[in-house]
């Protein structure tokens, strides 16, 4: 059953479900106003965070979920992060904040990977963990990661190995059994060592700089922070029909260009960095000579510009009748006095110019969050309807306004050099790993538990189990990328060798002057890095190799 769910899991998406930890004996009405009523509740909770969180392509989305299929009435939905883990593991973040606050829920999450919290507390996890004995059995309760347990020698509680709880019957031992349920502090040291940074890490993940963009872009931006995201994502992902919009630009004029600071995530403002791109002439936009001092904001610009454009270009013309103000929203009142008692204001004033625009914010995730419909408009409707509501920009008062904009953040973490890439290289592959596990081998020995203790099996059985747990499952995941990547150098500088291009393999030379075997390490990482610079930022094998690392580098501006 746990595998069909995870094939059924797109990639590079998460799902998440919050269920009530004591149903009782409510009806199912019951259950859905008590559950509806929680989702407001919530998101009033962690609008502080949401508000100030740009997602790379969906946010977290919280329904109400009736009974079905086994399946108990709960809270949940899917979110695809695209090439942005983090967003991924934010949610995550959320869901122990969630959980802490809200001691009646208990939460489950998974990706395709399945239970991926385990993945990262593979080398502590007890023997009879591994993929196909964990369905149902992992739960973040009370903002702490829980993992129902097998009974042993010294407690009855629990499932059996060889059992696959139903989540009524899971939730119900969570209920009881709560302390016999937490996970180890090995194991809850391994998640929050993953966490760390939070909540400080939404802002440290954000990438502020100048660019030269429409005034029209820098009104919606004003507005929407966060369709930033879709926009660079269509730029990104543009093809030759999306660049025809581009040709004469209909919605964003290149006349209207100011200077403005734009505010990115890290992985944003790569993906918009690293391409190298070239306009049409037709389309009005130029760019200055490379050694311009604001070159990269002219540059930057002309990209966004271009993304905001193809997302308009996708879509019909919104409705020019202005939406109904959210105060007519019965539910708006309430979640507004949710904000207050969970200091959103920070004791500003009502009226002072901070609270407005604080209420600003607040209407725009209340209408996206909280009122939202299943017909909601794309990001392109979304853009244009901003756009025919906002009040006419002020060009000259904008461009007055470009000698006082705040300095822009150094894009100095985008800098990696061949050494830190095979670091990264090996941490990913497993190799830290191991050698962690042969400095704890002592520690681990010395502190077996009851289930250590009550197993049977021999070393051989030990092995194998191991070898097909989360354990495995994570090393799996750096050492296939690694070895593909071994695999594809490999096969390349074979063809290769029997060319003239075969004498630039570097080659170790020992003390005796004799030729020693390929550097295999430096040939990977050069022909990478050469790959990556022959491909002028734009699509290709080197970058999705390292893309599915989660490593993104900037362009080559090595002139040799």
């Amino acid at each position: 059953m746990e595998a069909l769910q995870r094939r059924m899991i797109e990639e590079d998406m998460v799902q998440y479900k919050l269920f009530l930890i004591q149903p009782g004996s409510s009806s199912s009405q019951q259950t859905e106003e008590r559950l509806t009523h929680l989702v407001e509740e919530i998101l009033a909770k962690v609008a502080p965070l949401l508000i100030q969180y740009i997602w790379q392509h969906q946010p977290i989305n919280l329904k109400y979920h009736p009974e079905k299929g086994g399946i108990p009435a709960h809270i949940g939905g899917s979110t695809q992060f695209g090439d942005n883990v983090e967003d991924e593991w934010f949610i995550v973040y959320l869901l122990l904040q969630i959980t802490e606050a809200f001691p009646e829920l208990a939460a489950r999450v998974e990706d395709n990977d399945g239970e991926f919290l385990l993945i990262e507390a593979a080398d502590y996890l007890p023997k009879w963990l591994n993929p196909d004995t964990s369905e149902n059995r992992v739960f973040l309760y009370k903002g702490e990661l829980h993992i129902l347990p097998c009974p042993s020698k010294s407690t009855s509680v629990g499932f059996s190995k060889d059992v696959v709880p139903s989540v009524a019957q899971a939730l119900e031992l969570l209920y009881t059994h709560p302390e016999v349920c937490r996970a180890s502090s090995k194991i809850s040291l391994a998640l929050k060592k993953r966490l760390e940074g939070y909540p400080g890490k939404i802002k440290s993940g954000l990438h502020r700089a100048h660019c030269f963009i429409p005034a029209g872009i820098a009104t919606v931006l004003a507005q929407r922070p966060d369709l930033i995201a879709p926009a660079v994502s269509a730029f990104y992902l543009r093809d030759p029909v999306d660049l025809q919009a581009c040709r004469t630009f209909k919605t964003f004029p290149p006349d209207t260009r100011v200077l403005t600071l734009v505010t990115f995530t890290r992985c944003l403002y790569a993906q918009l960095q690293q391409q190298q791109f070239t306009p049409d002439r037709r389309s009005g936009f130029t760019l200055p000579p490379r050694s311009h001092s604001q070159y990269k904001a002219h540059e930057l610009g002309l990209k966004l510009a271009h993304g905001f454009e193809i997302l308009c270009s996708r879509c019909r013309l919104p409705s020019s009748e202005p939406n109904a103000p959210v105060s007519c929203n019965p539910q708006w009142k309430g979640f507004m006095e949710s904000l207050s008692r969970n200091g959103y204001f920070h004791g500003e004033l009502e009226g002072s110019a901070r609270y407005r625009e604080l209420t600003r914010s607040a209407e725009n995730f209340f209408k996206q969050s909280v009122a939202s419909k299943s017909s909601a408009l794309s990001p392109g409707e979304e853009v244009l309807q901003l756009l025919h509501s906002c009040e006419p920009f002020n060009l000259e008062e904008m461009k007055k306004n470009e000698s006082q904009l705040p300095q822009e953040d150094s894009d100095s973490w985008l800098d990696i050099t061949a050494q830190d890439l095979e670091q990264l290289l090996q941490e990913r592959s497993g190799e830290e790993r191991g050698k962690e596990k042969e400095d704890n081998l002592e520690e681990e020995e010395a502190e077996l538990d009851s289930d250590d203790l009550d197993d049977s099996d021999d070393d051989e059985e030990e092995v194998e189990e191991k070898e097909d747990g989360f354990c495995g499952q994570a090393e799996m995941k750096g050492t296939e990328t690694l070895d593909s990547l071994k695999r594809y150098m490999d096969q390349m500088d074979e063809e290769l060798m029997k060319t003239n291009v075969g004498q630039s393999f570097k080659r170790t030379v020992n003390s005796q002057e004799e030729i020693e075997p390929l550097d295999v390490d430096v040939n990977l990482v050069t022909n990478l890095l050469e790959s990556l610079s022959s491909q002028a930022g734009l699509a290709g094998p080197a970058s999705n190799l390292l893309q599915s690392l989660g490593i993104h580098l900037p362009p080559n501006s090595d002139p040799a």
